[in-house]
């Protein structure tokens, strides 16, 4: 933030004081306001806001948001207002999704001669440049490259499935990233973005404000937001789901109740954050499948104040509250859902996102690990860190594991093993955390995926163990 607008914000502060008698403070509040005063200087003010799909307000300027109007003759501070949408007009009050931007450039501005750049390994929805026969598939961890990559260019897309274009579908990923996004920004107009990191964190500073997330976090990022990736750690591996269709949602919980598994207020929003940097950059945007870039002079995170219920946050995994068996039998895998995004048809998501996080296992007289399956649904599922407990060998972190419709899967045979012949005592899965991105759409598997050297070609000898226990004349 240049020293002018620096002056402009300590003015803005000292002008509503109306007298110089100051009440006395104590040395806490003080403090604080010191951090927050330094803080709001640089753009910046360090915090989030709790809710999932609230309506939200937050200035990074104090009086830099209209009161009672989104559009007003003049903006405070020169600002431009602008109204980002994610959903029609007209689209049901209950999902309809927008924000009121207050900005130092609207983004027209932030958009120039686009030229055609090369997308790397980054694919989109139909892609069929691999004619792969059908198997269940398992990949071992990517390593990361020795040369210098971005976020968005460590994109690797391992399958596919669905139509972007018909806003229907997704894609999943891996990203491997060796360098963070100087003077570049991104953003995608094909889906939106949940983030799952494995290996390293990530300061993801949007327009909205800075999200910063870990393994174990999740980031997601609705389709048109701009921003940058930093690394904090100086690289990062993990994997993205770019959900073409409606936007992800928290999950109907039905008889559970009004409790338990993900709850709105761990999901967090950030606060207003900006940048005023007059830097020669480059805007990189994803639509229609390709890769396009554009010069600019400034920085595109220019969003001084927000409100509205459109806009990216992040969730702590660690505080998703399992519901399960207390009794007998093992749960369907929905039980685990975090967050899913519908389709035109009720009860059949585009893409679901599951996770596996630790629990107690009680069961009584059950075959406690997920049992064998078939299911309509295809299932990418990956490892962010410990073991699996279907999969106790082979699949490790950073790995993935594809199962697409009605191919069937379940415990390998040293799982079916151990779990039949398990004391049924209540034990604590710990130290595990899995994910599934699962969508009514099969998986095609790009080129880049089936051929990597990580392709584990016998994963599906996992189960040839299994033994013939059938006995007639047994019970």
């Amino acid at each position: 933030m240049n020293d002018a607008l620096a002056l402009k914000t300590r003015a803005a502060r000292s002008k509503g004081s109306k007298s110089n008698v100051k009440p006395r403070r104590s040395k806490a509040l003080e403090a604080r306001e010191t951090r927050v005063s330094s803080a709001a200087s640089l753009g910046v003010t360090p915090g989030y806001m709790s809710g999932f799909g609230n309506s939200f307000e937050t200035e990074a300027l104090p009086g830099a948001l209209p009161i009672g109007r989104n559009s007003p003759q003049i903006c405070r501070y020169g600002l431009y207002a602008e109204q980002l949408s994610g959903s029609p007009f007209t689209a049901p009050r209950a999902s309809n999704e927008r924000s009121w931007l207050y900005r130092i450039r609207p983004s027209v501005k932030h958009s120039g001669r686009f030229r055609k750049v090369d997308i790397g390994l980054w694919r989109t929805a139909p892609c069929q440049e691999h004619d792969m026969p059908i198997g269940q598939l398992r990949w071992g961890p990517q390593p990361l490259p020795k040369k210098q990559q971005s976020f968005i260019e460590g994109m690797r897309t391992m399958t596919t499935g669905g139509d972007a274009a018909t806003l229907a579908g997704m894609g999943a990923h891996v990203y491997l990233a060796t360098r963070s996004m100087r003077d570049e920004y991104f953003y995608n107009a094909d889906g939106e973005m949940l983030i799952v990191p494995q290996q390293g964190r990530l300061r993801i500073f949007t327009e909205f404000g800075l999200i910063e997330i870990e393994p174990g976090e999740i980031a997601l990022i609705p389709r048109g937001v701009k921003l940058k990736v930093e690394l904090a750690d100086g690289t990062a591996r993990g994997y993205m789901c770019e959900n073409y269709g409606g936007a992800f949602a928290l999950p109907e919980r039905g008889p559970i109740g009004a409790n338990c598994l993900a709850n709105a207020r761990d999901f967090l929003t950030p606060v207003a954050a900006f940048e005023d940097k007059e830097t020669p950059s480059g805007l990189f945007v994803k639509w229609g499948g390709r890769l396009f870039a554009t010069e600019l002079s400034h920085s595109p995170l220019d969003v001084v104040a927000w409100h509205g219920n459109y806009a990216p946050c992040k969730y702590d995994l660690r505080r998703f509250s399992p519901v399960g068996a207390i009794s007998f039998d093992h749960p369907d895998p929905s039980i685990f859902t975090v967050l899913t995004a519908p389709s035109e048809t009720p009860g059949t998501a585009n893409v679901d996102f599951v996770i596996f996080p630790e629990r107690w296992a009680v069961a009584e007289n059950t075959f406690r690990p997920p049992w064998y399956h078939m299911n309509i649904m295809s299932e990418f599922m990956g490892l962010i860190y410990g073991v699996y407990d279907a999969k106790p060998q082979g699949f490790v972190p950073g790995g993935i594991s594809l199962h697409n419709c009605m191919l069937p899967h379940g415990p390998d045979a040293e799982a079916f093993e151990r779990a039949s012949e398990a004391d049924l005592k209540p034990v604590k899965l710990t130290n595990t955390l899995a994910f599934m991105f699962e969508t009514r759409f099969p998986q095609r598997v790009t080129k880049y995926a089936a051929e990597l050297d990580v392709l584990d070609e016998d994963y599906a000898q996992c189960w040839q163990g299994l033994k013939k226990r059938f006995n007639p004349r047994k019970p």
